[in-house]
């Protein structure tokens, strides 16, 4: 619920977004894999209708320069 990152994997894999958040509580018991997928997750899936992920735009700005 912070960045969207478990609705939008649920909505890409048509299933439900509490199955991918029990998945995220998952991997943070058994490994702690839990906080560096969730930030890929952020950096990487865009926003609903967005062209551009957070990765993408940051890289976009740094080509400007």
């Amino acid at each position: 619920m912070v960045a969207g990152v478990a609705s939008g994997v649920a909505h890409f894999f048509d299933i439900d977004p509490t199955l991918v958040r029990i998945g995220f509580v998952a991997l943070a018991l058994f490994g702690g894999l839990a906080l560096p997928v969730y930030l890929a997750g952020w950096l990487l899936i865009p926003e609903e209708g967005a062209d551009l992920s957070v990765a993408e735009e940051l890289l976009a700005r740094e080509r400007i320069r």
